[in-house]
Protein backbone atom coordinates (compact mmCIF):
# COMPACT_ATOMS: atom_id res chain seq x y z
CA UNK A 1 0.00 0.00 0.00
CA UNK A 2 2.95 2.39 0.76
CA UNK A 3 4.80 1.67 -2.33
CA UNK A 4 1.30 2.92 -4.54
CA UNK A 5 1.20 6.16 -2.52
CA UNK A 6 4.21 6.57 -3.50
CA UNK A 7 3.81 6.19 -7.23
CA UNK A 8 0.54 8.23 -7.17
CA UNK A 9 2.44 10.57 -5.87
CA UNK A 10 5.82 10.57 -7.92
CA UNK A 11 3.18 10.35 -11.02
CA UNK A 12 1.15 13.39 -10.15
CA UNK A 13 4.60 15.36 -9.67
CA UNK A 14 5.24 14.94 -13.04
CA UNK A 15 2.00 15.36 -14.03
CA UNK A 16 2.19 18.74 -12.45
CA UNK A 17 5.68 19.99 -13.09
CA UNK A 18 4.73 19.00 -16.98
CA UNK A 19 1.82 21.37 -17.05
CA UNK A 20 3.63 24.03 -17.39
CA UNK A 21 2.78 27.05 -19.50
CA UNK A 22 5.45 27.83 -22.50
CA UNK A 23 5.05 31.27 -23.54
CA UNK A 24 6.88 33.41 -26.90
CA UNK A 25 9.34 35.95 -25.16
CA UNK A 26 10.13 39.23 -27.00
CA UNK A 27 11.85 41.82 -24.58
CA UNK A 28 11.74 44.60 -27.75
CA UNK A 29 9.39 44.30 -30.71
CA UNK A 30 9.53 47.50 -33.44
CA UNK A 31 6.92 47.76 -36.24
CA UNK A 32 5.54 43.75 -35.21
CA UNK A 33 9.05 42.61 -35.45
CA UNK A 34 10.40 41.19 -32.48
CA UNK A 35 14.31 41.05 -31.52
CA UNK A 36 15.76 38.63 -29.81
CA UNK A 37 12.63 36.36 -29.36
CA UNK A 38 12.48 32.71 -27.91
CA UNK A 39 9.96 30.75 -25.52
CA UNK A 40 10.23 30.52 -22.29
CA UNK A 41 8.49 28.26 -19.46
CA UNK A 42 6.39 30.21 -17.34
CA UNK A 43 7.07 29.86 -13.53
CA UNK A 44 4.28 29.43 -11.10
CA UNK A 45 3.81 33.02 -10.14
CA UNK A 46 3.62 33.94 -13.46
CA UNK A 47 0.47 31.27 -14.74
CA UNK A 48 -0.29 33.38 -18.04
CA UNK A 49 1.29 34.36 -21.56
CA UNK A 50 0.69 37.89 -22.40
CA UNK A 51 0.82 40.51 -25.28
CA UNK A 52 2.02 44.01 -24.27
CA UNK A 53 2.09 47.12 -26.13
CA UNK A 54 3.42 50.49 -25.26
CA UNK A 55 2.28 53.69 -26.90
CA UNK A 56 3.82 57.09 -26.52
CA UNK A 57 1.38 59.83 -26.28
CA UNK A 58 3.24 62.37 -28.27
CA UNK A 59 3.23 60.05 -31.20
CA UNK A 60 1.11 57.20 -32.59
CA UNK A 61 3.46 56.30 -34.70
CA UNK A 62 5.91 54.96 -31.80
CA UNK A 63 4.98 51.43 -30.20
CA UNK A 64 6.94 48.94 -29.09
CA UNK A 65 5.41 45.29 -28.25
CA UNK A 66 6.87 42.65 -25.53
CA UNK A 67 5.63 39.54 -24.68
CA UNK A 68 6.02 36.93 -22.45
CA UNK A 69 5.17 35.05 -18.77
CA UNK A 70 3.29 37.42 -16.67
CA UNK A 71 1.43 37.65 -13.18
CA UNK A 72 -2.64 37.38 -12.87
CA UNK A 73 -2.94 40.30 -11.15
CA UNK A 74 -1.10 42.47 -14.43
CA UNK A 75 -3.62 41.21 -17.08
CA UNK A 76 -5.79 42.69 -19.19
CA UNK A 77 -4.96 46.11 -18.01
CA UNK A 78 -4.16 49.46 -19.31
CA UNK A 79 -1.52 51.51 -17.38
CA UNK A 80 -0.09 55.00 -18.00
CA UNK A 81 2.73 56.37 -16.94
CA UNK A 82 5.30 59.05 -17.81
CA UNK A 83 9.15 58.57 -18.79
CA UNK A 84 11.59 62.03 -18.68
CA UNK A 85 7.97 64.25 -19.26
CA UNK A 86 6.72 61.71 -21.93
CA UNK A 87 3.52 60.12 -21.32
CA UNK A 88 2.81 56.99 -22.28
CA UNK A 89 0.58 54.49 -22.05
CA UNK A 90 0.75 50.00 -21.73
CA UNK A 91 -1.40 47.77 -22.18
CA UNK A 92 -1.29 43.35 -21.60
CA UNK A 93 -3.43 40.97 -22.83
CA UNK A 94 -2.99 37.66 -21.40
CA UNK A 95 -3.96 34.28 -22.50
CA UNK A 96 -3.32 30.71 -20.51
CA UNK A 97 -2.49 28.11 -23.50
CA UNK A 98 0.87 26.96 -24.93
CA UNK A 99 2.38 29.63 -27.19
CA UNK A 100 -0.73 31.85 -27.56
CA UNK A 101 0.82 34.94 -27.40
CA UNK A 102 2.93 34.36 -30.93
CA UNK A 103 1.96 35.53 -33.93
CA UNK A 104 -1.21 35.13 -35.32
CA UNK A 105 -1.81 32.93 -37.88
CA UNK A 106 -3.59 33.87 -41.17
CA UNK A 107 -7.23 32.57 -41.32
CA UNK A 108 -8.88 32.80 -44.96
CA UNK A 109 -12.71 33.38 -44.05
CA UNK A 110 -15.07 30.03 -45.00
CA UNK A 111 -16.02 31.46 -48.62
CA UNK A 112 -12.26 32.21 -49.91
CA UNK A 113 -11.54 28.69 -48.61
CA UNK A 114 -14.24 27.05 -50.47
CA UNK A 115 -13.51 28.88 -53.64
CA UNK A 116 -9.88 27.67 -53.26
CA UNK A 117 -10.96 23.83 -52.85
CA UNK A 118 -13.51 24.22 -55.68
CA UNK A 119 -11.17 25.51 -58.00
CA UNK A 120 -8.73 22.53 -57.35
CA UNK A 121 -11.38 19.93 -58.04
CA UNK A 122 -12.44 21.71 -61.26
CA UNK A 123 -9.16 22.31 -62.34
CA UNK A 124 -8.27 18.01 -61.68
CA UNK A 125 -11.72 17.30 -63.49
CA UNK A 126 -10.49 19.08 -66.19
CA UNK A 127 -7.40 16.81 -66.55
Amino acid sequence: MRNLLLVCVVFMAMFVTGESLTCQTCRVGVVGKCMFASKETCRDSEPNCFRGNLAFNVSSLVTLQTRGCLNSTLCNRTEAGTLLTVGYTVTRKCCSTDLCNGASSVQLPFSAALAAALMVVWSNCLL
